[in-house]
């Protein structure tokens, strides 16, 4: 019998019309994928998770369209920045969720280890790193 998929194991391409596809994970998934590797993640979004315990270390955005991001276990802060200011989006239990609207740029902190679920349109995905800033 076949292991129960798990989506801190793999990612899953949501298609525009509703299919869904696994895409089988590998340690060059995120770098592949930057360098253009999965053409057909320009359409749809991408559902993924991962757990981390320490801030990130990029700032992203995603300019086409809104990404949503879930609180599976832990606590994280997520910051939004619009329009020369930064919000703060406080998640503290599991199911809370932020819609972050299309082309800001956000990161998350946290000091605990912390789960999150992640479904993003991948299209043109840009990443700077944190203490950097856009004019």
């Amino acid at each position: 019998m076949n292991a129960t998929p798990n989506i801190l194991g793999a990612y899953l391409h949501v298609r525009e019309g509703g299919r869904t596809d696994a895409i089988p994970p590998s340690e060059s998934f995120w770098q592949d994928l930057a360098g253009g590797a999965y053409p057909q993640l320009d359409q749809g979004r991408l559902m993924s998770a991962f757990t981390f315990s320490e801030p990130w270390a990029t700032w992203e955005r995603h300019p086409a369209g809104e990404e949503v991001v879930m609180l599976l276990s832990g606590t994280a802060t997520l910051v939004i920045e619009q329009s020369g200011s930064e919000c703060e989006v406080h998640l503290d239990s599991p199911g809370d969720y932020v819609l972050v609207p299309q082309g800001a740029w956000h990161t998350a902190k946290t000091d605990v280890a912390t789960t999150m679920l992640f479904l993003t349109p991948g299209k043109d995905t840009e990443h700077r790193p944190v203490g950097s800033r856009v004019g």
